[in-house]
């Protein structure tokens, strides 16, 4: 049966985006491999998880002006990614102590508790807890 296996981020390095998602947001780091451009030069494979998720995040350094160009802006300045979590308030709070920035504040919506925050790169998230 097919899943979504991985999505990508562009981001502006590696090790700041993996301190965000693993120390801030309480991903892990699934993979962190030496690998090469298509053209034969360095990079990395670094992949983030929720923890006990199957889909990951490949965080992909930007390469050229073009992807330099989508850092932060890969959906257009819309809500592109959507963290579910079970404790909200916890959550919110504990993202808030460690300087994640909210776009909103807290709302009750018929699906759930929400909260627009931005992540290392300035793409726009939704924090999804229950009503």
């Amino acid at each position: 049966m097919p899943f979504l296996h991985l999505v990508t981020i562009v981001v502006d390095d590696y090790d700041p985006a993996i301190d965000f998602f693993v120390d801030v947001l309480g991903f892990e780091l699934a993979e962190d491999s030496p690998s090469l451009t298509n053209d034969g030069r360095a990079k990395r494979w670094v992949v983030v998880r929720p923890p006990g998720a199957e889909t990951g995040i490949l965080l992909a350094r930007a390469d050229g002006a073009d992807q330099k160009a989508a850092v932060g802006s890969q959906v257009a300045g819309r809500v592109g990614f959507f963290l579910r979590v079970e404790d909200f308030d916890g959550t919110y709070a504990r993202l808030a102590a460690a300087g994640v920035a909210f776009v909103t504040e807290p709302r009750t919506e018929e699906y759930g508790r929400v909260v627009v925050f931005l992540d290392i790169a300035g793409n726009r998230w939704d924090l999804v807890g229950p009503a």
